[in-house]
């Protein structure tokens, strides 16, 4: 069965910390995330970050850590394919 996944707006936020993304726990229940959020944008960049449930996060964003984003190229607002992550550990 394969994996669910959803098109979600990544936000860049100052106080998320690094290594961190900040979901709906709607959304993350759904997804089925256990602990990490794969992001993938574009069909070719592909991260991993730590998921944790946050009430204040809308249900079609996802908050990042904006240094963060920055470093990684990634603008705020993006819209990204988001889902839980098979592989334990960092980014790809």
């Amino acid at each position: 069965m394969p994996r669910k996944e959803k098109r979600l707006r990544i936000r860049r936020r100052e106080e998320v910390p690094e290594g961190q993304a900040r979901l709906n726990p709607k959304s993350i229940e759904y997804l089925e995330i256990k602990k990490e959020v794969e992001i993938v944008i574009a069909g070719k960049k592909r991260y991993r970050f730590k998921a944790f449930p946050w009430e204040g996060v809308p249900e079609n964003e996802v908050w990042c850590n904006a240094d963060e984003m920055r470093m990684l190229g990634i603008a705020d607002r993006t819209i990204a394919t988001v889902r839980a992550s098979l592989k334990e550990g960092g980014q790809e």
